[in-house]
């Protein structure tokens, strides 16, 4: 947990379930880009001395916000002391844009920096006339510009000196060590003029990275857990060779059951779509039911829509309802094991539930999770963000993640919450049961870079069952095979892994180990919601407990998902994630990529006739960005949903809907590639808007 939590912490619920900044961007911001820049009033002065720092160190130093992407952001407080993000971009007609709810799934009091370096001309030397002077002065900064220039960093790269690091030497405090990667660009002056003690970073092992193909990994792909796999035949048959063999009934039982289990391997969705869905807002999350004869996408706007998909190439939108009094954004939703009931959460202690039944037209209804903490002694995390909602195996019991670092167990029945154990050092961004059918093994995953197993019989003292780590940046995601053994994580550090439960470090051995200052002690602080993560960052930890790691997915800016691919449809054959650069990874157990479905193409060029608010932000297709956060899989048919924010601030929303195709198009009713709005109806594409 960042050292800001005992600051804020007489203000939880006000961090965490009650302000405008309760989105997760602000309750990380609080946990985390304290440690980075401090609080807001510690950012603003830090600007105003790192300004006077300038002032005095050269012609003409000017300090900006940088938020990436020529985006200028800039935070005020409307009226009811809610945070606004304007925003002013260029998005083909020079709009101007007022998005007093832009989504960031983190958002705090942080800061980046940019220095803009420019020349003050000598008297007589032709002024702002002088275009060339001008460009040759700011091509040639002075030796000090250089300096403070490779201390703070800016859009050319990272700086020497994390946030917390210039924040402590301009207060006059020891920002500690800094690291040095170019000798001839740094020279021991500065240091001495500032006092920091400077070192010169090693370079980075080249072969640090977990081996792919992955040994083990191998090992699994040949054991049958995960799909079949015919050891006596090597060679590659095609799909075809294969219907083939199945119509003529080739071969005994097992190598029938063998062939068809491969014939699944095979039909891995492609990037041209069936449909694409529009919404007006980011999709936050999409997953079908575990029959797959519908499918619910919970959208920004508070929200959940629902599709019949018993025909799995014919939708039909069935239903439409809302969280009534969410903050900034849906979260999560589960369904429960008998698929009847939906339960879905936003950032604050309530968790909705509505009924699935298309003919129950009855308003959702709403428990407190943190109703009766008073009474359980629980303080002030009565009041905190969830950020994941699991149903348990028998129904009677709901696991959610909560900002306040604590998982909370609900009994449904009695509405009462059983537990609220305070289990990690930081936010719990994720939780799950590793059985679908038993109540009891429950994993919770943090942005203490750890994954806790819990037994929900015996979790009332606060003792963990075990842990896995292996992880250096916080997870934004676990997923359960649902077979009590296996599970997948993402995290910010730009990897995924899948874990063992029999390889779960014991709770004696985690606290002899204390395998988590690997991470506390870390040099740098990277902050996924804004910039992209070096690769220069990335560690073996040292007490890493994963099987396999996966790599080559971008988890940033918000909570990305990743899954285990289903046992009918897939064969239990592969492990796949959502990705901030618009793509849809589909990993081989082994490491190795089985397949990419570019989301980010497959959208850019299909957006429909909605309203005139939509077009506007959507109108400049140069700038089309896309991020796939979530991904559900149909459990039968070899069709995915990739749920995902859209344009070019990324402020709609799609679910895209891909198939297995042989071809780029097919003659069959509907066409593919339609565009329709969020109910279904086909709209035109606006062809004459981007001519």
């Amino acid at each position: 947990m960042s050292s800001s939590h005992e600051e804020t912490e007489d203000h939880e619920g006000e961090s965490h379930g009650e302000s405008h900044g309760e989105s997760h961007g602000e309750s990380h911001g609080e946990s985390h880009g304290e440690s980075q820049g401090g609080t807001m009033e510690d950012s603003e002065q830090f600007l105003q001395d790192l300004g006077s720092l300038f002032a005095a160190a050269g012609p003409s130093l000017l300090t900006t916000l940088d938020h990436g992407d020529d985006e200028y952001v800039h935070e005020d407080e409307d009226e009811d002391g809610h945070d606004e993000d304007v925003f002013y971009q260029d998005i083909g007609d020079d709009e101007y844009i007022d998005e007093d709810d832009e989504f960031y799934d983190a958002h705090g009091g942080d800061i980046e920096l940019e220095v803009v370096i420019e020349q003050v001309p000598a008297e007589g030397s032709g002024g702002a006339d002088n275009e060339d002077g001008e460009g040759e002065a700011a091509a040639n900064p002075s030796p000090l510009q250089r300096r403070i220039l490779r201390l703070i960093g800016g859009r050319t790269g990272p700086g020497w000196m994390a946030h917390r690091q210039m924040l402590a030497l301009l207060r006059g405090h020891d920002p500690g060590i800094i690291y040095d990667d170019d000798d001839d660009d740094f020279d021991d002056g500065l240091g001495d003029i500032f006092g920091f003690r400077r070192t010169r970073r090693n370079p980075p092992d080249p072969n640090r990275f977990p081996k792919v193909p992955s040994d083990d990994g191998r090992k699994l792909m040949e054991s049958g857990q995960f799909g079949a796999f015919d050891i006596r035949d090597r060679r590659s048959k095609g799909l075809s060779r294969r219907l083939l063999d199945r119509e003529l009934g080739l071969g005994d039982k097992a190598a029938r059951k063998i062939n068809q289990g491969l014939m699944a391997q095979q039909m891995i969705p492609s990037t041209n779509p069936e449909m694409i869905i529009y919404y007006d807002e980011p999709v936050c999350c999409g997953q079908f039911s575990d029959d797959g004869n519908f499918f619910y996408a919970c959208v920004k706007d508070f929200k959940v829509r629902m599709y019949d998909t018993s025909n799995p190439y014919n939708w039909r939108h069935y239903k439409t309802v809302n969280y009534p009094f969410g903050q900034w954004t849906l979260t999560d939703a589960d369904l429960s094991p008998d698929n009847r009931w939906l339960a879905y959460s936003s950032l604050v202690s309530r968790v909705c539930f509505t009924p699935t039944d298309p003919n129950d037209t009855g308003d959702p209804y709403s428990l407190d999770l943190g109703s009766n903490a008073h009474n359980a002694g629980w303080g002030h995390h009565s009041r905190f963000a969830i950020f994941s909602i699991r149903f348990s195996g028998d129904g009677r019991h709901l696991v959610a993640g909560t900002g306040a670092d604590s998982i909370v167990v609900y009994d449904i029945e009695r509405r009462e919450a059983l537990h609220n154990v305070v289990g990690h050092a930081d936010d719990v961004n994720a939780v799950c049961f590793a059985d679908k059918m038993s109540p009891h093994l429950l994993y919770s995953g943090s942005d203490d870079c750890t994954i806790k197993v819990w037994d929900t019989r015996s979790m009332g003292d606060g003792r963990e069952a075990g842990a896995f780590v292996g992880h250096i940046e916080g997870l934004t995601y676990i997923d359960s095979k649902g077979d009590g053994r296996y599970i997948l994580s993402n995290g910010k550090d730009q990897s995924m892994k899948l874990w063992d439960l029999r390889m779960a470090m014991s709770t004696a051995r985690y606290q002899e180990l204390d395998p988590t200052a690997a991470t506390r002690r870390r040099a740098h602080e990277y902050d996924y919601r804004m910039g992209d993560y070096d690769d220069y960052r990335w560690f073996q930890h040292p007490h890493d407990n994963s099987l396999v790691t996966f790599r080559g997915h971008k988890i940033q800016r918000t909570l990305i998902r990743c899954h285990f691919s289903p046992p009918d449809s897939t064969d239990s054959r592969y492990v796949y994630s959502g990705s901030q650069d618009g793509s849809v990874y589909i990993w081989n157990l082994d490491a190795t990529l089985a397949g990419k479905i570019d989301v980010k193409t497959a959208t850019k060029d299909t957006v429909p006739v909605l309203d005139r608010r939509y077009r506007v932000h959507l109108r400049n297709r140069e700038n089309w960005s896309t991020l796939v956060r979530d991904v559900g899989w149909h459990p039968h048919a070899p069709i995915l949903v990739a749920s995902s924010w859209n344009g070019p601030i990324m402020n709609g929303g799609t679910a895209s809907i891909h198939s297995w195709n042989d071809n780029d198009t097919d003659e069959a009713d509907p066409p593919m590639g339609r565009s329709v709005n969020e109910k279904l109806e086909v709209s035109e594409v606006e062809e004459e808007s981007w001519r």
